[in-house]
């Protein structure tokens, strides 16, 4: 599979999203937004960073980038796409997926392991875990608190498009795991098509076995990055 990563200006985890996909074997090259989409990509992801800045509120101004009219072409197609923290805040800011995430709750930058619960196990990216399964990511950000509307919340509860959420390490669901107030603990969700995802904990910083996080944090992100494979 061929996969694009885009680069904006102020993305910095693209080489960190090349290095993950390398060591699943997968093909992937990093793309500067303005060179548009290659012709036989296969998958996108939209890695993390500080995009310009995070002027105006983070991710709003690569959202208006025209690349992300062709991700959401592509991803209308079937193409996997996905969002990576500020790829999550451009993903939601282009209108891939609902809600938007805003300042954390701690009004402050935070970096550490989380645990999160599976919600959804019928995805290209928890093809690997059961429902309910616990598994543990890196964050890595100051705007990562998820809001959407009560209603929109329900319509993703009821179609099933809540991918993962804040957890501890038992997999329950309590306000104590949720690390920036997240509306419902809500930590990553699905677009319109299953094949469409955006979260703030980083998959590529958890690919290899030896090197884990203090709560264990080892190869889970590259079980979820196993859907570029």
């Amino acid at each position: 599979m061929t996969v694009a990563i885009l680069r904006f200006g102020g993305s910095n985890c693209d080489r960190d999203a090349r290095a993950a996909l390398d060591h699943l074997d997968v093909d992937a090259e990093i793309v500067w937004h303005e060179d548009g989409l290659p012709d036989d990509v296969e998958g996108v992801v939209v890695p993390g960073g500080f995009s310009y800045g995070d002027y105006l509120r983070a991710g709003a101004m690569a959202a208006r980038s025209p690349v992300m009219a062709e991700v959401r072409e592509a991803a209308e197609s079937g193409v996997p796409v996905l969002g990576i923290c500020n790829g999550a805040q451009i993903g939601s800011e282009s209108g891939l997926t609902p809600g938007a995430f805003t300042t954390n709750r701690s009004a402050r930058f935070q970096c550490e392991h989380v645990h999160l619960r599976v919600e959804n196990a019928e995805t290209p990216f928890t093809q690997a875990f059961k429902e309910g399964d616990v598994i543990s990511l890196p964050i890595a950000h100051g705007e990562g608190r998820f809001e959407i509307a009560d209603d929109t919340l329900a319509t993703l509860r009821s179609e099933d498009r809540v991918l993962f959420r804040y957890c501890d390490a038992d997999g329950n669901v309590t306000d104590a795991a949720n690390p920036n107030g997240s509306k419902d603990n809500v930590a990553g969700v699905l677009g319109e098509q299953e094949s469409v995802a955006v979260l703030m904990p980083h998959p590529e910083r958890a690919t290899l076995s030896g090197v884990a996080g203090p709560n264990g944090a080892g190869t889970d992100g590259a079980d979820v990055l196993a859907a570029f494979e």
